[in-house]
């Protein structure tokens, strides 16, 4: 009888969860999520194939506590054949220590929630679930996956702020973020490019949150994102890079306390705050307004600047890599990053990428142009998979 593994990632407002068969390769076998915690919440589930399994909506909002305890009984109900293993979790920041997945001890969960004061906004939420789960389920192994882990090889100056060592001392450094992904397209390129993937490449992980990543035969080089998710390219509602003197700026003169502005950063800036309308891509592409146009103009723009630094960071380029909501859906803006990047060598075949083929560049191609979906939920079940099995091996 196989096994099942739980992975969650639990955020500030919703839950999403995917079920695993155990194995040495494990398959989807159904996922879902509770999204709008606090407001509206609705549950849904539908199995590997996209069929809708289940659905259900709340009167009086269940909080994290209550849609965690209703996905772990669904999970119960629709896996009795395959008693549960294990949970991976999705853990946004692993610190200076955690250079890969850990079992979840007392020790770990403590050492997790001392990182906090790094990821304010995602942290507690990640935590969450771990706690409870623990709590409930005190012999079930549990599995943490950390976005920073994969950037723990990047060379020290690239992980460098030019700040006293008293603040740097701290854990203050580039770390990096979308680990998880990246990892995931390290894993499956070789099948695609196995050329590229042993080269240099750069993957533009471009959904809601954003980011790039330079890799160098499979290892982070450099990413856009430093000390926190907030950094690098202009996201859905995030600003990206931004100068210091700004926030200074908005102290001073605007009198902005320091909530206020982590509002304004995190959740009113980005394509949102550029286009007043949306934070969501599609709803801008369907837009005529100057302000939607305004805001698409900026995100090719920086995504252009960073691929050009990114590239000098690898010493040149093999091949570029689109993935995420965005870089997996939206032709258009693959597009025209690909024809902004024609200096790199890069040159694009128009009918394979409207068509969303996985080689969007043309034959004669220097560089090579991929679209290969991520997929971070199988890459936590891998590393699920591979500690609870060693594990095991020493009891």
């Amino acid at each position: 009888m196989a096994d099942a593994l739980l992975v969650l990632n639990a955020g500030s407002s919703s839950i999403k969860f995917s079920v695993f068969l155990n194995g040495d390769a494990p398959a989807l076998s159904m996922h879902g999520q509770v999204e709008a915690l606090y407001t509206a919440a609705k549950f849904k589930a539908t199995d590997a194939a996209g069929r809708i399994i289940s659905t259900h909506e709340w009167d009086a909002q269940p909080g994290h506590d209550g849609a965690l305890e209703y996905i772990i009984r669904f999970v119960h109900s629709q896996c009795a054949n395959h008693p549960l293993a294990a949970v991976g979790h999705r853990v946004v920041h692993g610190g200076v220590d955690y250079s890969e997945p850990a079992l979840v001890t007392p020790a770990v969960l403590l050492d997790l929630e001392k990182l906090i004061p790094l990821a304010p906004l995602h942290q507690p939420h990640n935590i969450a679930p771990i706690r409870l789960i623990g709590e409930r389920m005190p012999k079930l192994p549990q599995v943490a996956c950390f976005d920073t882990a994969f950037h723990h090889g990047q060379p020290a100056v690239a992980q460098a702020f030019a700040l006293p060592p008293a603040i740097t001392d701290r854990g203050v450094r580039r770390y990096g973020f979308h680990g998880l992904s990246y990892e995931y397209i390290a894993s499956v390129l070789p099948a695609y490019d196995p050329t590229a993937a042993a080269g240099r490449v750069i993957v533009a992980h471009l959904g809601n949150g954003t980011s790039m990543c330079a890799m160098r035969a499979g290892r982070s080089v450099a990413s856009t994102m430093g000390f926190t998710p907030l950094d690098g390219l202009p996201m859905g509602t995030r600003c990206g890079a931004l100068d210091p003197g700004v926030v200074l700026y908005l102290m001073d003169e605007l009198k902005m306390d320091v909530r206020t502005i982590e509002k304004l950063l995190y959740e009113e800036s980005g394509l949102l705050g550029v286009s007043g309308i949306a934070g969501d891509m599609r709803e801008l592409l369907a837009s005529e307004d100057p302000r939607a146009k305004l805001a698409i103009d900026l995100f090719i723009y920086r995504i252009s600047r960073e691929l050009g630094s990114l590239a000098a960071a690898l010493g040149g380029l093999d091949a570029l890599v689109f993935t995420g909501g965005i870089g997996e859906h939206a032709a258009v803006i693959r597009e025209r990053v690909c024809r902004d990047a024609g200096w790199l060598g890069i040159e694009l075949d128009i009918a394979a990428n409207n068509a969303a083929m996985a080689r969007i560049s043309a034959s004669a191609s220097r560089v090579q142009a991929w679209v290969i979906p991520t997929n971070e939920e199988q890459m936590i079940a891998r590393h699920t998979r591979r500690l609870i099995g060693a594990a095991g091996s020493h009891t």
